[in-house]
């Protein structure tokens, strides 16, 4: 068990010492990280909830014992800036940009390091693995964080961390096994809580988001307009209006 937790510390080590030291623009706090057993039930369910196609662990790795997701939260000032601009703010896009860029070193370094333990180690994009058809992931990062204990899904559809909703995740699947986080136990949504929040439906710019569902289709088709904003940061197909509320930054 001391080697399960010493590996575990390396691991949240290694994604706390990329993130001080990342040169971004960007500011963070401090990441989350959570481990889930490669073997839990929920991935199976999510097969069954997203789609047959979303990947199980052991279709990306077969000895996979261990998946680990982290969070990285973008610091409250990009946060307040997009909550505060009619359009998108700049910040939060350069931030999409910058984050995905560094949870791809992030899971680099991830694999090179347990890969020199002699484990075997499985990476996965932060984004545009989805099916442009129906909008589903093959692999989503938010409900592999969700599985490792990270946060609850609220209404907006994003999973809210104890550190709130404003920020982004990675995902890593390893041979080697580290004792899984446990779930919260609590919901994070203040709507889905005491049903007192609607913030991310009222602040939707098109009416995709709904107490009872969002239309996938319409809110991408807003983020691709969005993108058109921005032509010098790469893709960019973004938003966040409904991850600029209460549940933004609950830490």
């Amino acid at each position: 068990m001391e080697r399960l937790l010493n590996l575990a510390e390396k691991v949240i080590e290694l994604i706390n010492h990329q993130t001080e030291n990342a040169d971004t623009i960007t500011q963070y706090r401090k990441p989350l990280v959570g481990f889930a057993s490669a073997h839990d039930p929920l991935f199976n369910q999510m097969k069954e909830i997203i789609g047959p196609h979303h990947l199980h662990p052991t279709e990306l790795l077969p000895d996979a014992q261990t998946v680990i997701s982290f969070f990285l939260p973008f610091a409250k000032t990009i946060i307040i800036a997009n909550r505060k601009n009619p359009q998108i703010a700049r910040e939060w896009a350069v931030a999409y940009i910058e984050t995905n860029t560094l949870i791809a070193t992030i899971s680099a370094e991830l694999k090179r390091e347990l890969t020199a333990l002699g484990i075997n180690v499985v990476t996965q994009p932060a984004t545009h693995n989805f099916n442009e058809q129906d909008l589903s992931a093959r692999w989503s990062n938010k409900s592999v964080g969700f599985v490792a204990g990270l946060g609850t899904f609220g209404i907006n559809h994003m999973l809210i961390t104890s550190s709130g909703c404003g920020g982004r995740f990675g995902s890593t699947v390893i041979s080697a096994e580290i004792p899984p986080t446990p779930r919260p136990t609590q919901e994070n949504c203040l709507y889905l809580r005491d049903s007192k929040c609607q913030f991310c439906v009222n602040n939707c710019p098109t009416g995709a988001l709904t107490v009872q569902g969002l239309d996938k289709h319409k809110c991408y088709a807003h983020l691709l307009e969005v993108d058109k904003q921005f032509p010098d940061l790469g893709l960019c197909d973004i938003c966040g209006k409904c991850a600029v509320g209460p549940c933004a930054s609950l830490s």
